[in-house]
């Protein structure tokens, strides 16, 4: 099994690095980053620089970079997919949203202290970020937001 590419989007694309972490991509964002720094993380990272910075690009040569072109997030996100050719998969939703964290299932107790009473209906794992400690489950929201991604990347989900 070949590694899994790991990102770092630029302060122009934090929806898109929700997305990237949606189908687990280890994506880190920070709009405070400065150009050069970012170059300098993602090549001491070995992450692809995610940007719409032509001169990003042009002057500071990444190692590894995506230029976005596409102004819709999920559109961007059929670029990263088509030009660092992706592969779907096996799990969704196993990163945090938020942080990038892995996600790690959650105990009865961080259950209790958190899961809203409209949750209690999805019987399903909770996982539970252990950086910002939010807590995740499989409710309307995810089914929603596959839905979105099987539009997005039909090749992915109609297999």
């Amino acid at each position: 099994m070949t590694e899994q590419p790991r990102f770092l989007a630029d302060a122009m694309l934090a929806r898109l690095a929700r997305w990237l972490r949606v189908l687990n991509f280890d994506t880190r964002h920070d709009p405070s980053i400065h150009d050069p720094e970012l170059v300098q993380m993602a090549d001491r990272e070995d992450r692809w620089l995610l940007t719409r910075d032509r001169a990003l690009v042009k002057e500071l040569r990444p190692s590894k970079a995506v230029l976005i072109t596409r102004d819709d997030p999920l559109r961007q996100l059929t670029e990263v997919v088509e030009q660092c050719e992706l592969d779907k998969p096996e799990r969704l939703f196993l990163r945090c949203l938020v942080c990038n964290t892995p996600l790690r299932e959650a105990t009865d107790r961080e259950i209790r202290d958190r899961l809203p009473p409209s949750a209690e209906n999805y019987p399903d794992t909770r996982l539970y970020c252990p950086h910002c400690q939010r807590l995740y489950w499989p409710g309307s929201h995810t089914q929603r937001m596959t839905r979105t991604l099987a539009r997005a990347l039909p090749d992915w989900f109609d297999r």
